[in-house]
């Protein structure tokens, strides 16, 4: 079974979606995207600098587009072969798209009010994340309740990304706990802490005008990893999960115990190959960064077949 993964926030990178734009109708279906987005997406994937597309209200279009399409890229005439699909924070868009929950223009509308939403609410009080990598998970966790920090993402591997005020991330890094190493991440707020909790009313307005559709490929969700049938049941998960911890390790559990035997990361690729080469070990992985990646992601499809 081949699992598709959708990426999240931080996978961006400047120029990243020019190989992109020389492939047959993807610039035409960029240029649609954008202007339900209210973004040049096309602008900000191939010329914008690291800084521009940090911002939340750029990278979270851009990636869930970038996804979208190379989506259709991959599993044209080879979807039957695709035996489920997760998305990783924002690409928990990608995913509803991907899978039929949303059409292509609902996800990106939806996701650009979640973009603006989550800057806006960033924007309240200065605030960040680090990525704790290695020592034992209930220290980490008691470390962060004294703190005052929450743990934003569980990620596998030995993994949890925290969030939460800037002091109290620095203080952090000068003493982590025992075995474990503190990185900084370039994200421009504390998502899915309380931090975010005025975006969620905001993402619901918006969740609330769409009429989803159930998926037509198998789904699991961030909330706790567990697979969802129901359109409109995912839609509102999405929405509450702006302000609630990613359980990515439980996605890949999930994925483990559905019998993965491949995992293929849609554009821009890169960090959830690299958390399932920990999580999901000797299971065969390829990031679709650029076109000249597909030819290898449609071989380990025909794998399953």
């Amino acid at each position: 079974m081949i699992v598709v993964v959708c990426p999240g926030q931080g996978s961006q990178t400047p120029g990243f979606l020019a190989p992109w734009l020389a492939e047959p109708g993807f610039a035409e279906r960029l240029d649609a995207l954008s202007e339900v987005a209210g973004v040049d997406l096309a602008r900000h994937g191939t010329e914008s600098d690291a800084e521009t597309i940090r911002d939340t209200a750029i990278a979270q279009p851009l990636i869930v587009a970038a996804g979208i399409l190379s989506f259709a890229a991959l599993a044209d005439g080879r979807r039957d072969r695709i035996g489920g699909v997760a998305g990783h924070s924002v690409g928990e868009l990608t995913a509803a798209a991907v899978t039929g929950i949303l059409s292509d223009a609902d996800a990106i509308r939806l996701v650009a009010e979640r973009g603006r939403a989550m800057a806006d609410a960033a924007a309240l009080v200065a605030t960040g994340m680090s990525a704790v990598v290695g020592g034992d998970e209930a220290e980490v966790l008691a470390r962060l309740d004294a703190l005052g920090l929450e743990p934003a993402n569980f990620n596998g591997g030995g993994q949890v990304v925290v969030a939460g005020a800037v002091d109290a991330l620095d203080a952090l890094r000068a003493e982590p706990p025992a075995g474990a190493r503190v990185i900084p991440l370039q994200v421009a707020g504390a998502f899915h802490t309380r931090y975010m909790a005025p975006a969620v009313d905001r993402l619901a307005a918006v969740a609330g005008s769409l009429s989803p559709a159930d998926p037509t490929l198998p789904l699991w969700t961030n909330r706790d990893g567990a697979s969802v049938a129901a359109g409109s049941e995912y839609l509102d998960l999405i929405v509450g999960q702006v302000s609630s911890p990613v359980r990515w390790d439980r996605c890949m559990e999930s994925f483990a115990a559905a019998g993965v035997t491949g995992l293929i990361e849609l554009a821009p690729a890169g960090a959830l190959v690299g958390l399932a080469k920990r999580g999901l070990k000797g299971i065969p992985t390829v990031a679709v960064k650029t076109p000249a990646d597909l030819p290898a992601a449609i071989e380990l499809l025909d794998s399953a077949a």
